[in-house]
């Protein structure tokens, strides 16, 4: 993670669950002032600390250290509403159902926002019998290329993992409506419902 807990977001959580100080103390076996001072800035809980905090402030150890509470809203689990994720040292593709916490490489990773395409990504779709060939003419060298290309469906997640120097194309058996995304190394994101 690339922050340490702070105090402000120990106290909103600890006020969420509508606990005092003492209580909370109490809970992790610690002086009501420890908790203070947390709060105030003048200390740090020790790493030991860390999982049974964020136990009893009802909240998983990513959420106390991120500062934000993660409310996934996707409860059906519709895959159209996914979030993708990219690392930028590494290029590791992660995709969620949801909101959630993601890191990877050490950084925590902003889900990505899509764009409509553009006429430099242009993305060409030919359905060829009961498939989808999707193309883009696009450079593909080691340092601007496309990373990949999905196809998302309401129940379906799929993607082509593309190389630098290798051609811009995939093939996705046609699985009704859904939205296609590209990644380019460069310009991030882009979509198109298909």
């Amino acid at each position: 993670m690339d922050h340490y807990i702070t105090g402000t977001t120990i106290k909103a959580l600890r006020e969420r669950q509508h606990l005092t100080q003492s209580q909370l103390a109490e809970m992790l076996c610690i002086s009501d002032k420890a908790v203070s001072k947390w709060e105030t800035g003048r200390g740090l809980p020790d790493l030991s600390l860390i999982e049974p905090l964020a136990g009893a402030l009802r909240v998983s150890v990513a959420e106390l250290f991120q500062g934000a509470l993660i409310t996934n809203q996707n409860r059906s689990a519709n895959l159209l509403r996914a979030k993708i994720y990219v690392c930028p040292i590494c290029g590791n593709v992660l995709y969620a159902a949801g909101e959630t916490v993601i890191s990877c490489c050490g950084v925590s990773l902003p889900p990505l926002e899509a764009e409509q395409e553009e006429e430099a990504h242009r993305l060409n779709v030919e359905l060829l019998e009961h498939e989808y060939y999707v193309t883009l003419e696009h450079s593909m060298t080691k340092t601007h290329f496309i990373s990949f290309v999905a196809y998302v469906t309401g129940s379906r997640f799929e993607y082509v993992k593309l190389y630098p120097e290798g051609s811009a194309e995939a093939r996705f058996f046609r699985r009704g409506h859904g939205i296609l995304y590209w990644y380019c190394n460069r310009h991030g994101l882009f979509c198109k419902r298909v």
